[in-house]
């Protein structure tokens, strides 16, 4: 078992772990079961179903944060996850997940949003507004330890590690009802951009010929400023120190007027 050295402090006493994947929780956090997706689990959404690469391709734990913070996650309905991707590649792409959308929760009209934080490595979230025909707007938005991306309600969207040299790690905020929809993004055979990794080793584009011609935006994180993020203090601490900041995580529509025409 070796560690990882986190190169942003997440508020948390959280590390990562190799050998096998996973995380080492100290004792006054949380520390549920890791789970493993494998690499036949996200076969569906790659340009290569038939790549080989690390399996798994990445660890999971979902409902991390402080013992004493139990009773607030539930009443808010929030559940903070952690993720850490294996190094590498899968054949010409990088190490990513599965395209999907959330699936609406409860009474909500909206499906959850998504905030992210990278800890450690580099990532691009990438989403696009519908997995329909017409994909509307595609964004990628690379993303490095300290940043938050957060990704509006009903979007398609994956993520992704962005330097095969090095795992990726980050942690979320998510609805703790949490579910995935796969179908539309598996009919159109992935997302509408694919990420391939190219001879110098850096990320460029191709588009899905399944979906309609589109745009990509490729770009740095927003300030997010009004959905309460506060540049360079962790979402957890933000959390710690008001526990309603991200109640749109689980209420998505009490912010509907933001996620109008949405720039991630």
């Amino acid at each position: 078992m070796k560690n990882q050295t986190l190169k942003f402090y997440p508020g948390l006493d959280i590390k990562p772990i190799t050998n096998p994947m996973g995380f080492e929780y100290g004792q006054d956090c949380l520390g549920p079961k890791v789970e493993y997706r494998t690499l036949d689990s996200i076969r569906k959404s790659l340009l290569d179903p038939d790549c080989s690469g690390p399996d798994p391709v990445y660890s999971i734990a979902m409902g991390v944060g402080k013992e004493r913070h139990k009773q607030l996650l539930l009443e808010r309905n929030l559940l903070f996850g952690v993720v850490t991707y294996a190094k590498g590649r899968l054949g010409n792409e990088p190490v990513r997940s599965q395209g999907h959308i959330h699936k609406k929760t409860r009474n909500n009209t909206m499906s959850p949003p998504e905030v992210y934080e990278i800890w450690l490595g580099k990532a691009i979230i990438y989403m696009q507004e519908t997995a329909n025909d017409n994909p509307g707007r595609c964004f990628a938005v690379e993303a490095c330890p300290g940043e938050v991306v957060i990704v509006p309600p009903d979007w398609a969207h994956a993520t992704i590690s962005a330097d095969p040299n090095e795992p990726l790690t980050f942690g979320a905020w998510c609805d703790r009802d949490f579910g995935f929809e796969y179908n539309r993004v598996r009919a159109h055979k992935g997302l509408a951009w694919f990420p391939i990794i190219n001879k110098t080793g850096e990320i460029d584009w191709i588009t899905n010929d399944n979906y309609q011609p589109t745009r990509l935006h490729r770009k740095q994180p927003e300030l997010y400023q009004s959905l309460g993020i506060k540049k360079g203090i962790p979402i957890y601490s933000i959390f710690e120190e008001d526990p309603d900041a991200f109640l749109y995580v689980s209420q998505p529509q009490d912010k509907f007027e933001i996620w109008q025409n949405f720039i991630p």
